[in-house]
């Protein structure tokens, strides 16, 4: 049975991964840190967490498909995505695999608790009259593609057919966490 006071947190920056582990333990969380899907992997068969916070980007991996597995070990765990960069292609694809909850950075730890403990959508949501901006569509139709290629630059620019070069300089523009 799953303790549900266990956080697992997947996150590849190791000082923002600290600090978190160090806030959910003074809430009364038993937390463990993966910084890869490698050492979540290592991790799970011994820990079995309630909790997971999965950043979207570990390095040249993807966070969802931490999101993935941890929603095959427990269905019921509450799995919030955290990101520099939030796209709705991403936002879609963590619900779909099984986030519980998409949060973009920053966010500290009650935006994540609150986070774990939404369990129902919520109506009232403000809908934004405001179209998108040609910008915004590029950056989220390029994120689409990183996505589609498990984040390889190479093959995205292929099918963007645009230059190497030109994606890393708009990807720098935009970093992507």
């Amino acid at each position: 049975m799953t303790d549900q006071r266990h956080l697992l947190i997947i996150e590849d920056d190791e000082a923002f991964a600290r600090t978190l582990k160090r806030s959910f333990e003074r809430r009364g969380y038993a937390v463990e840190v993966a910084h890869s899907p490698e050492e979540m992997d290592a991790i799970l068969p011994t820990f079995r967490p309630g909790y997971a916070v999965v950043d979207l980007k570990l390095g040249a991996a993807s966070g969802l498909a931490c999101v993935q597995t941890l929603r095959a070990a427990d269905a019921a765990m509450r799995i919030v995505v955290l990101t520099g960069f939030a796209s709705i292609a991403t936002a879609v694809e963590a619900i779909k695999l099984g986030a519980s909850y998409y949060l973009a950075k920053p966010s500290n730890t009650d935006d994540i608790e609150a986070a774990f403990e939404r369990s129902e959508g919520n109506v009232e949501t403000p809908l934004d009259a405001r179209p998108s901006s040609i910008k915004t569509v590029e950056w989220e139709h390029i994120h689409q593609v990183l996505v589609e290629t498990d984040f390889n630059i190479s093959e995205t620019a292929r099918r963007l057919g645009m230059h190497r070069r030109t994606l890393a300089r708009k990807l720098e523009k935009r970093q992507i966490r």
